[in-house]
């Protein structure tokens, strides 16, 4: 089996490797190929994943490349980490917002649809050239905004699936607070990408115990204090918010926050170099404690997971991906990307079905599929009007001034990215 996955260069790939490593009877891969047009940082991190291997003697072979074309040919499947613009860009995003009043982030907002705008042409690209060499590869998207990435792939005839660590991360968190094993919990995990709600935690699979209730009643400050929202919240909604929520529950409050510090891309610029001296570090044969501040925890299970199930039968049956809705959610369109439960094998993944939503989340999903609707259409067509309509779309910003204000900034800090700016 031969894997490749492009941004290898990235200081995430570390933890990406320690998972095929550990989980290497799952995903028996032979191959793994670490593609990215950065040389310098693909000599550090290959350099730590060879040592990483050999620590847990896998026999599997990793090579590096600058060559996208090379890399991709003949693998099963290709994971994409990549983010067009690097930390630079991402500071931007979260940044420039916060002048008109808006939440400064890299995935939704006005941020996430530059992130968006910068890198739906650039995925599609890769991707074509991966079906021109290898028709027959999956494509596992872990690249942001997954939702509006994943929907530009599958409209374009692609085999992908989306995948996010969000409900891996609920999922090992409350193992820990019921202290049952991980592969016990299952999540009524529903909504998009970035937008979503456990309404369920069920122990032994999707018909078992709701123990959700349960959950709020015994551990509920502890997993308020984590979402970073007020418990009181948390218990009148009833479900377990996705922590992205909070930059609409409490919109303002995130604003007034994010404008007293630095912005989380200039921490992880800085945790980047330093963790790409440990990888320099010859002696070092594991993933640093430091990655883990770094995010995408337990991103290597889940890749792992996805991957097995959609290369043959080692993985989950059922998995939360981001796939086309088809009827799963009826007020949505049947192309629409959702981030649901679903039976994951070689054909790809087919939705569970999911009981009548309450509006309370049904008319935010609604909502914000719409924008990306919009979102998307600027990404693959580009123009002011499309990016100016997006923006007034998105239930974050939603007003004429804001909108205005907005897209100058965008294109004014993303010209070099937008073809046609």
């Amino acid at each position: 089996m031969k894997l490749a996955v492009v941004g290898g260069g990235s200081t995430y790939t570390p933890e990406l490797i320690d998972g095929f490593a550990r989980l290497r009877d799952t995903l028996p891969i032979e191959e793994l190929v670490l593609v990215d047009p950065a040389a310098d940082r693909l000599e550090l991190v290959s350099g730590l994943a060879r040592r990483i291997f050999a620590k847990q003697d896998h026999a599997g072979k990793i090579t590096t490349t600058t060559d996208l074309d090379a890399g991709v040919a003949d693998a099963d499947a290709v994971l994409l980490q990549l983010r067009v613009g690097g930390q630079a860009a991402r500071n931007q995003d979260e940044t420039w917002p916060l002048e008109c009043g808006c939440v400064g982030q890299e995935t939704t907002g006005a941020g996430g649809l530059a992130k968006a705008l910068r890198t739906v042409p650039v995925v599609l690209d890769i991707a074509e050239r991966v079906r021109r060499t290898n028709p027959d590869a999956w494509i596992i998207d872990f690249t942001n905004p997954v939702g509006i990435v994943t929907r530009a792939l599958l409209q374009a005839g692609h085999k992908a699936v989306g995948l996010c660590n969000v409900a891996i991360g609920f999922q090992r968190k409350f193992a820990r607070l019921l202290e049952v094993e991980p592969g016990q919990v299952h999540l009524d995990h529903v909504g998009l990408n970035h937008l979503s709600w456990e309404l369920g935690v069920r122990l032994g699979g999707p018909d078992g115990e709701n123990v959700l209730p349960k959950l709020l009643a015994e551990h509920g400050d502890a997993i308020a204090d984590d979402l970073r929202m007020p418990r009181k919240l948390v218990d009148r909604l009833g479900v377990v918010p996705s922590y992205y929520l909070r930059y609409f529950y409490a919109h303002d409050e995130v604003v007034r926050e994010l404008g007293t510090k630095p912005s989380r891309a200039a921490e992880v610029a800085a945790m980047e170099k330093e963790l790409l001296e440990m990888y320099g570090d010859p002696a070092l044969d594991e993933k640093p404690e430091l990655l883990a501040k770094r995010g995408g925890a337990f991103y290597s299970e889940a890749a792992v997971d996805l991957a097995a199930s959609l290369l043959g039968d080692g993985g989950s049956p059922v998995q939360v991906v981001n796939t086309y809705n088809n009827g799963t959610l009826p007020f949505l369109p049947d192309d629409a990307v959702i981030e649901v439960q679903a039976r994951v094998g070689r054909d790809g993944a087919t939705p569970l079905a999911v009981p009548a939503l309450d509006p309370l989340y049904a008319g935010l999903i609604a909502n914000v599929t719409a924008y990306e609707d919009l979102a998307l259409e600027a990404a693959l067509r580009g123009g002011r009007d499309r990016v100016f309509k997006a923006l007034l779309a998105h239930p974050l910003i939603g007003q004429f001034d804001y909108a205005e204000g907005l897209t100058d900034r965008l294109i004014a800090h993303n010209r070099e990215h937008l073809a046609w700016a």
